[in-house]
């Protein structure tokens, strides 16, 4: 699908370390601020109980699995938005993003570092959240002045439709809001998506915390769940010190056994992952036969002949009509000829909206 994650936040919050774990690769991690200068980009295994579930029953020569992309981007600091430390490659990179995973430091630990010298979330989240601002509201003045005088006059419609939409959005960001909650219609938001603002994209608050507030939140947690309330936005707790141990064991009988002994269920990794693609707004379809079973990633709301072309472009072109299986018969009847028998598959033409888990077969002409 070509949609990618930033993983952002401010130096020695634990960004490249959580970035290793999702890829298991070896991002340079250390306790000193800009650790991480170019972005690295990781390719993830999306963990899909589904996929397995429907392998178990076709036993195919293949499974193949979903991924989503996910970049490490440079820590930034105070004074991006006018160039300070890496802060115009930094915003750069954010903007070249689909959807951001912010990570806050919430543990005490004297020996690792903190560039401001002492453990804040609210303040550190504040800052990343004023430069981000700062440079949106840089972007929409530029376009303000551009439509602002047919925008006043009023005779060029579309220049006083944009003309409201920035001054709602930089009214908003005037408060310290992200263009993300600016109370726009859904169609005055379209006529901003032109302008790639920052703050507009959703984003995902990761608590990092220390080993005993993995199940039980500290403060600094409750503090940041407060401080988003009204966002519109998630927040997840884990600890990176922990996923990294995880990471290092070999085989999944040790990592259950390691699991258990925390109380834990599954790793952070795998909720960071799910919510990632669900952040991204992702969902997904399966093709299930002898051959392979997969999993295929599409937006919320694509039509059948547009989850086709993710297979090939031709699928698309050629549409004919998708045979689908909602994944829950597919499981009850076992296979794909006890559905058709039981009436559990059925013809849907180009209109057809994807439910996220239809598993799909495609009849197409070329």
């Amino acid at each position: 699908m070509g949609l990618k994650c930033g993983i952002v936040g401010l130096p020695n919050v634990g960004k490249s370390t959580l970035f290793n774990c999702l890829t298991n690769s070896k991002a340079q991690a250390a306790n000193f601020p800009f650790c991480t200068i170019e972005p690295n980009l990781g390719v993830i295994t999306v963990p899909d109980d589904r996929l397995t579930s429907l392998a178990e029953i076709v036993n195919p020569q293949k499974v193949i699995p979903t991924t989503v992309d996910i970049v490490d981007i440079a820590g930034l600091v105070k004074g991006a938005s006018k160039g300070e430390g890496l802060g115009n490659q930094f915003l750069g990179n954010i903007r070249e993003t689909d959807a951001i995973i912010h990570v806050l430091r919430c543990f005490d630990d004297p020996n690792v570092v903190h560039v401001d010298g002492s453990i804040d979330p609210i303040r550190d989240k504040e800052i990343i959240d004023t430069e981000l601002q700062i440079k949106d509201l840089e972007t929409v003045e530029k376009r303000l002045q551009k439509v602002e005088k047919a925008g006043k006059v009023g005779a060029d419609k579309e220049a006083a439709r944009l003309y409201e939409v920035y001054n709602i959005l930089r009214d908003h960001l005037l408060k310290g809001q992200a263009a993300r909650s600016a109370p726009l219609y859904d169609e005055q938001f379209e006529l901003a998506e032109d302008l790639f603002l920052l703050t507009s994209k959703p984003v995902l608050y990761v608590c990092n915390v220390d080993e005993g507030s993995v199940k039980e939140e500290n403060d600094y947690v409750k503090k940041v769940r407060e401080a988003v309330k009204d966002e519109n936005a998630e927040v997840l707790v884990l600890a990176a010190e922990i996923e990294a141990e995880i990471n290092q064991l070999d085989s999944a009988e040790d990592r259950a056994l390691f699991l258990e002994d925390m109380g834990l269920d599954e790793p952070g990794m795998n909720k960071l992952i799910r919510s990632a693609y669900k952040l991204l707004r992702l969902n997904t379809y399966f093709t299930a036969g002898e051959k392979e079973v997969r999993a295929w990633t599409i937006t919320e709301g694509m039509t059948a002949p547009e989850a086709a072309g993710v297979i090939h472009t031709d699928f698309q072109k050629g549409f004919i009509k998708a045979e689908v299986i909602k994944y829950a018969e597919f499981i009850k009847h076992g296979s794909e000829q006890a559905c058709r028998e039981a009436g559990k598959l059925s013809l849907e033409g180009k209109n057809y909206v994807v439910d996220d888990g239809d598993v799909m077969h495609f009849k197409f002409n070329v």
